[in-house]
């Protein structure tokens, strides 16, 4: 079966890119994977704009055939960045490092308490798992990517306007 847009029937399904909730009714894109526990399929469900930014090559294989997707266009933009750059489907938000113990993927320096970092996701066997921190400032070099910002806010839901104002500030000094 291949990969799906519909609208959500409950509104029990959280996103697999962010974790938020998928509301009723709202539309969806359903990514078809082997099961792992047995025999068919499972699907796992995104927002379209997050599958965009972590699942690509699979929302670009299913836009080709969709009809009517609303902003097919944005969507189509942001997968064809995200795979000319295969790295920026690691990234899984921002925060502010509560310790100084982890250290840097890029540069393998630590990231002091306090400061901005960039978690770094895996997708492995349908699962994301995990991966580490970026400094914002080696972002660039390990993302071979110039404006990564909003993708960074976008899977950073929990950051109040002025943690989110800050974080882009800094970015705009740090990384760019």
């Amino acid at each position: 079966m291949p990969h799906t847009f519909e609208l959500a029937t409950t509104g029990r399904a959280k996103c697999r890119g962010c974790g938020q909730p998928l509301p009723k009714g709202e539309l969806r894109f359903g990514e078809r994977l082997p099961n792992p526990f047995g025999e068919g399929e499972t699907t796992h469900w995104f927002h379209p704009v997050c599958a965009a930014y972590k699942r690509p090559d699979a929302i670009v294989e299913t836009l080709e055939g969709a009809q009517d997707v609303p902003d097919r266009e944005g969507l189509e933009r942001i997968a064809r960045a995200t795979l000319a750059h295969s790295r920026l489907q690691r990234i899984d938000g921002a925060e502010r490092s509560p310790t100084g113990q982890a250290k840097c993927r890029h540069c393998k320096e630590a990231i002091e308490k306090g400061a901005w970092r960039i978690r770094i996701v895996f997708h492995e066997e349908g699962n994301f798992s995990p991966g580490g921190y970026l400094h914002l400032a080696c972002a660039r070099g390990y993302f071979e990517a110039v404006d990564i910002v909003d993708q960074v806010l976008h899977f950073s839901p929990a950051l109040d306007p002025s943690e989110r104002a800050a974080l882009s500030a800094d970015f705009a000094s740090n990384a760019g």
